[in-house]
């Protein structure tokens, strides 16, 4: 399929970057009217259509071929749109989808996570993933940095509470929170400081205590990519200490999570971008030690 020509607006007095280009045609693809197996305008078309040189174009081309949304480029023929990654076709829960995600950022020589939740409970089942592979000698990083947001001890959560409330940070509610969040916290950060023994990886893992309750989760890899999720609460019960606890809580591991990619566009990179700095606020002004006890 060949699009005909839509953006007068590039016609300007001004031509577009290669960077414009493809973020015009990565929204053909993402809006659907470019589709997988459809083949794109020929380079001296893409030219014309956007009043730029053929290597303009072909840098676009590459841009798009490296997020893997083009096969064939450079090829001879005209590039098509490549099969949809099963990883971004849409929202996953944090159980399946972060995975993966992780074991992708782990391939980088630099890895740099940072995750605002609950507890670690997702981030310390999900990081196995690349762990394992670390010891399978699939992928070797250089240096692993995790940066983890958690809520104080000494705050009134807003959940888990009490379905009846008056639990407060003394009440039984709290206290199995309490004992998670710092279990959790130190098998993630166990497992990860095995690393540094096994295959000489530089690792750092740090914790720094909110002083409120998250609303949702966030997790950025590698400055590149966010994925967020929202707490959604549910009233449930639960036996802690022989006893049965009916609170209102959320059960992270089933947030969807929502992925947001630098290379998939200009609002999806403001996105990553402002996340990034809204993370880094925290850590330094307002959150304080965090001590796993």
């Amino acid at each position: 399929m060949v699009v005909s020509q839509e953006n007068a607006s590039v016609h300007g007095s001004s031509r577009p970057s290669p960077q414009e280009i493809a973020d015009i045609l990565r929204e053909r693809i993402r809006s659907g009217a470019l589709r997988a197996g459809d083949r794109l305008p020929t380079q001296a078309e893409l030219a014309e259509e956007f009043g730029v040189e053929r290597g303009a174009v072909r840098q676009a081309l590459y841009a798009l071929r490296d997020d893997g949304l083009l096969t064939n480029v450079g090829k001879g023929s005209p590039p098509r749109i490549a099969e949809p990654d099963p990883a971004r076709e849409g929202p996953q829960s944090t159980m399946v989808g972060l995975a993966p995600r992780l074991t992708s950022a782990f391939s980088a020589a630099r890895v740099r996570i940072d995750a605002v939740c609950m507890t670690a409970e997702s981030l310390m089942l999900a990081v196995s993933e690349p762990v394992r592979h670390i010891h399978e000698q699939r992928i070797r990083p250089e240096s692993v940095d995790v940066r983890v947001l958690l809520p104080s001890r000494r705050i009134n959560l807003a959940f888990p509470v009490p379905v009846e409330g008056g639990d407060g940070a003394e009440g039984p509610v709290h206290e199995r929170w309490l004992a998670q969040r710092n279990a959790q916290a130190r098998v993630l950060q166990h497992n990860l400081r095995t690393l540094r023994v096994t295959h000489g990886v530089d690792v750092r893992v740090s914790f720094r205590a909110l002083p409120f309750t998250p609303p949702v989760k966030l997790y950025l890899l590698n400055g590149e990519e966010a994925l967020m999720g929202y707490y959604v609460l549910s009233r449930r019960e639960e036996e802690w200490e022989s006893r049965s606890l009916e609170m209102y809580d959320a059960l992270g591991s089933q947030s969807l999570l929502f992925s947001f990619a630098q290379r998939d566009g200009q609002r999806e990179r403001a996105f990553v971008e402002e996340s990034r700095k809204w993370f880094d606020a925290l850590w330094e002004t307002i959150t304080t030690d965090l001590t796993l006890s």
